[in-house]
């Protein structure tokens, strides 16, 4: 039986059945039954039920909100903004795939270019916790307009969310292809419930597409196993060790805010939060990092329906705080500087903690992402020092400068190194409308958002004319006399 819990209270949030290996294997066989009659439909009957998973979630979105707020602890404000960018998705994710997958048509002699795109057929996913809705999402929905069928696995963490979008999928469907195709849609798209060893199940299936969003030794290891099976896509959406420049500002407490943002939004749990800031070792630099040390303890944590609203909950379970706290005591013992410790939060569980502040500089720390509000303070003599401090990581997400200097932010943009690259906004900050994804050990090159129409369909160019004919003359005379 898995269950799932409030971090903020230890209240029981969801329980159901464990899906083993039969039950897996099981899905994955209905969905690959399924796969040739849903993508044999127009991509507008496809679109047509994303139109409706949209207006389902539309319906129940602070129902749904409510749920991830309870699962993760994440505030309401926070998870009512992860529901709009999971309505919002929907009419990317169209837009994506008729301009990235859609259909060209280019005349050419004798005939017709033509560029079509196809599915690659079963879809797994793998969902993460900190944006159990919104990330998964993010590969659900192209791949679903694409033409696959998909198999989701959310985190054992955050399951009743993936039972709430299964909901959405299963109206939207049944609303849409009922009538029609009443042994299809129900196989469309299937939710299945686990831990690792029903995730194993699921990689070890047979699938032609692993969608991914979590850690980058997760993704390690799935390039490892996928080494041999060229035919499954792999799109890997992983953390990073990311680093945030301040090098100058006019107003002080702007620049600080962006830090405040970059580095503690989401109690930390963001892959694209900033974990290092690099300052000038001068009078500024100083400034700004007490300016971020003060706003910091400003910071409101409860939970997620205290009064009076809290910018920040707590970290995903006590384990994981005992985690952190164990990460930022090995800093400590290596010579780190606490700023400011990993404090607990008086008359609160233990996942619930206060942002941390560590002055780095001089000391050797491992290059590893510590998935908590815990931010590594470096001071540099000059610009080049401050570059090559930031591209110092194997991670390559995102990366930020704080500065009014557009010559510095243009060589910024030159010789940093990440996917995400941010100006006088948090690392935190990323359009919709735009590719998400890094380099190095935060992904594949298989950027997701707007990107992810790319990985979801596979190009198919034909060279074509009504008949034969149109050719003969050209090569009668060279064929023979």
């Amino acid at each position: 039986m898995l269950r799932s819990v409030d971090p903020a209270s230890g209240e029981t949030v969801w329980e159901g059945a464990v899906a083993g290996p039969d039950a897996v294997a099981a899905a994955l066989l209905r969905a690959r039954k399924a796969f040739p009659a849903w993508a044999a439909l127009p991509v507008a009957v496809r679109v047509a039920v994303a139109e409706r998973y949209r207006a389902a979630l539309e319906t129940r979105k602070e129902a749904i909100a409510a749920i991830i707020a309870r699962e993760t602890g994440k505030p309401l404000w926070e998870t009512r903004a992860e529901l709009a960018s999971m309505i919002g998705k929907v009419g990317l994710s169209i837009a994506a795939q008729a301009e990235r997958a859609g259909e060209k048509h280019t005349d050419m002699p004798f005939g017709q270019a033509v560029l079509r795109h196809r599915p690659h057929g079963v879809m797994a996913v793998l969902g993460p916790f900190n944006f159990p809705g919104h990330l998964p999402n993010g590969h659900i929905v192209p791949a679903l307009i694409a033409g696959n069928t998909v198999v989701f696995k959310p985190s054992e963490m955050t399951p009743a969310t993936g039972a709430a979008m299964a909901e959405c999928w299963a109206e939207a469907l049944a609303e849409t292809l009922g009538a029609d195709h009443p042994h299809v849609f129900p196989h469309v798209f299937q939710c299945i419930q686990g831990a690792r060893e029903t995730g194993e199940a699921l990689v070890a299936g047979h699938i032609d597409g692993l969608l991914f969003t979590g850690s980058a030794g997760a993704g390690a290891h799935f390039r490892r196993i996928f080494a041999d099976r060229p035919d499954v896509i792999l799109a890997l959406e992983l953390g990073g060790n990311n680093p945030l420049v301040a090098w100058d500002a006019e107003n002080l407490d702007e620049a600080a805010s962006v830090v405040v943002q970059s580095a503690f939004i989401t109690t930390g749990q963001r892959c694209s939060c900033a974990r290092r800031l690099i300052v000038p070792d001068n009078a500024f630099g100083t400034a700004l990092v007490d300016a971020v040390a003060q706003m910091a303890d400003r910071i409101v944590i409860g939970a997620w329906n205290a009064t009076p609203e809290p910018w920040i909950g707590p970290l995903i379970s006590d384990a994981a705080a005992r985690s952190a706290r164990a990460s930022v005591a090995g800093l400590a013992e290596r010579g780190a500087k606490v700023i400011r410790p990993l404090g607990r939060v008086p008359g609160h569980p233990e996942a619930f903690v206060t942002p941390a502040m560590l002055d780095v500089t001089g000391v050797f720390v491992p290059d590893e992402e510590i998935f908590a509000p815990v931010l590594q303070v470096s001071r540099v003599p000059d610009f080049d020092a401050a570059i090559e401090a930031a591209n110092n990581t194997r991670f390559g997400l995102s990366a930020g400068l704080i500065s009014a200097d557009d010559v510095l932010w243009q060589r910024f943009l030159v010789e940093g190194r990440a996917g995400v690259v941010n100006r006088n906004r948090p690392t935190t900050g990323a359009a919709g409308s735009m590719p998400f994804g890094g380099l190095g050990e935060s992904g594949n090159h298989r950027p997701s958002a707007y990107y992810a129409a790319d990985y979801c369909a596979y190009p198919v160019a034909s060279f074509e004319a009504a008949d034969a004919g149109g050719n003969s003359g050209a090569l009668t005379g060279r064929l023979w006399p």
